[in-house]
């Protein structure tokens, strides 16, 4: 049968509709009966007793109402099964959202996005038919059969004993081919699910391919994927196809072998013929719902093995919370630092190390600036921060509580971070800046777009807020991207700031406008911020070098001057190329 526990465990989540549908088919197989012994009554007195008109409207009207009451019965069955798997899968996808979301971006960077996405979305789709007919025909299977052969026993035992005969072949056959089928179909779904995290990220890296003229070589790469999976596929409905002949060929023995007997029995005057068209009726019916059962099967196995990438999703532990009610708020020193001790990083696959022992504090209500070259560890350093990636060695600690003990979500909400490349949805201008709070004021959302430069920008555009930017923003140029990513951190207004390279996409008219609002945003805040244009952090209270993910000097703007080094040798030289 193959009956997943986890999965049959969620229907008591649903037990409603599922109980519902169960008892209307089994009401539709009692119909079902009833309906076969009116017809039988109809047909052997209309040809064999030669009854009038008269008398056989009476059974007419009741082979018409069960025929009927059954049709409802019937669709009452598939509309509740149906209902009751739509709120499982919302269930399951919601469940599956909120994990991933509590997992993080740890989680979401160690997969492939296209091999997630088939999980959450054809996944949760492809539980549909393991719920609402692999599971409701289950039981269809064992309660039909059982109502007919009872049904049949009075009118004919011979024939109901050949049914009790002939009925385990079915399952029989059904585990054995099932086994192979479960295994060519959990292979099938492993080789789509990597065929679509493959092609994703080819998809999203054409540029780069293009760039290296790689991209032909890919594309082969995607046709032999694409056999591959078609390979997997036809092998599964081989399987598919050889299980139906064989129940079908068990299911047409046994109706001959009844069909047969059930002749001579009549030729001895034996069996009358009301009786014999009743159980020749009702003997299809007896193997329908077994061979139903094989080929709804089949149906419900891709939902069972993608279920074992949702449940893999699902058992992912999430960070522990501690005791985190003040990790915000000051200790006795009146300070609340952010503390990275010995912190070190190596990405996977990579053999040296992102950053090495990296150890400083960063203080509240500072402004820290990171600078080095590219390579040198920055980046790193900020995901460590945002807890984008776990250290592999060392911790950040914040008012002596580590951050890994802080709730993802709940360490989130204290921060704002305006990316290099802040990423736009394709949605309305408004709503892209309103996801940094969506409850905000319009007084708040004008202040903030005023603040950024784009009132002047949004009263220009044909629908004002209104206007739709395009996936990733493409209808805004670069520095309107950043503008915009600008204005959620003024609207989220969180205690802690980060910001990387907040005015890399825009001209120096621009950054000396920004920079003072720039400062307002920062007063008051733990401010982290990585520059390339060296004249931006010159009132940082303290700047980190780092280089080949150490750091080679700390202090302030006038004491790494003085010193020299990197940070002294980079600020001459954009002085100089800016004259």
């Amino acid at each position: 049968m193959n009956i997943d526990r986890r999965l049959f465990q969620l229907l008591k989540e649903e037990r409603a509709p599922f109980i519902f549908s169960l008892i209307s088919g089994v009401i539709a197989s009692g119909l079902l009966i009833a309906q076969a012994f009116y017809l039988s009554r109809v047909i052997d007195s209309a040809f064999i007793q030669k009854t009038g008109l008269e008398k056989l409207l009476p059974l007419l009207g009741f082979f018409a109402l069960f025929s009927l009451l059954r049709m409802v019965f019937n669709w009452a069955s598939n509309s509740e099964a149906n209902r009751g798997t739509i709120a499982i899968r919302e269930k399951i996808f919601i469940r599956l959202i909120e994990r991933v979301g509590s997992l993080g971006p740890i989680y979401t960077r160690s997969v492939q996005s296209g091999r997630l996405s088939t999980t959450l979305l054809k996944g949760v789709e492809a539980l549909d038919a393991y719920y609402s007919q692999y599971i409701p025909q289950i039981f269809f299977a064992l309660f039909t059969p059982l109502l007919i052969v009872c049904t049949i026993f009075p009118a004919d035992p011979v024939s109901g004993w050949i049914l009790l005969a002939s009925a385990p072949l079915i399952p029989f056959f059904m585990v054995v081919i099932g086994k192979s089928a479960s295994a060519m179909t959990e292979k099938q779904w492993k080789t789509m699910s990597r065929m679509s995290g493959f092609f994703l990220d080819v998809l999203q890296g054409l540029p780069t391919l293009k760039l290296f003229a790689q991209s032909r070589s890919q594309r082969d790469t995607i046709e032999k994927t694409g056999e591959t999976f078609r390979h997997a596929t036809m092998r599964v409905l081989k399987i598919a196809f050889l299980s139906s002949l064989t129940l079908e060929l068990v299911g047409t023995i046994g109706i001959a072998i009844i069909a047969v007997g059930i002749g001579m029995r009549m030729m001895d005057g034996k069996l009358t013929f009301q009786h014999a068209l009743f159980v020749l009726l009702l003997t299809p019916d007896f193997y329908l719902p077994l061979r139903q059962l094989g080929t709804k099967f089949h149906a419900g196995m891709e939902g069972v093995s993608a279920s074992k990438e949702i449940f893999a999703i699902l058992d992912r532990s999430t960070p522990a919370g501690g005791d985190t009610t003040g990790f915000l708020k000051q200790d006795s020193a009146g300070t609340c630092p952010i503390v990275c001790s010995n912190l070190s990083y190596t990405y996977p696959g990579a053999t040296l190390q992102a950053i090495n022992g990296i150890t400083f504090i960063i203080p509240e209500s500072k402004t820290t600036a990171i600078i080095g070259p590219s390579g040198s560890g920055k980046s790193t350093m900020i995901n460590l921060l945002l807890r984008f990636l776990e250290p592999g060695a060392g911790s950040i600690t914040i008012n002596n509580c580590p951050i890994h003990d802080i709730p993802l979500e709940k360490w989130h909400r204290q921060i704002s971070w305006v990316p290099q490349h802040p990423y736009l949805f394709n949605a309305s201008l408004k709503e892209n800046i309103l996801l940094a709070r969506p409850n905000a004021s319009e007084e708040e959302m004008n202040a903030a777009l005023t603040k950024t430069g784009l009132a002047s920008f949004v009263t220009s555009l044909p629908d004002g807020l209104n206007t739709m930017i395009g996936e990733q923003g493409s209808r805004l140029s670069g520095g309107e991207a950043q503008r915009v990513a600008l204005a959620r951190a003024f609207l989220k207004n969180a205690p802690l700031l980060i910001l990387d390279e907040p005015t890399s996409h825009t001209d120096p008219e621009l950054e000396a406008a920004l920079r003072n609002s720039m400062e307002e945003l920062m007063e008051g805040r733990t401010t982290i911020i990585i520059a390339h244009r060296l004249e931006t952090i010159r009132s940082a209270d303290q700047i980190v070098v780092l280089s080949h993910g150490k750091i080679t000097q700390c202090g302030t703007h006038d004491e790494l001057f003085t010193a020299g080094g990197f940070y002294r040798d980079a600020l001459l030289l954009q002085q100089e190329s800016s004259l």
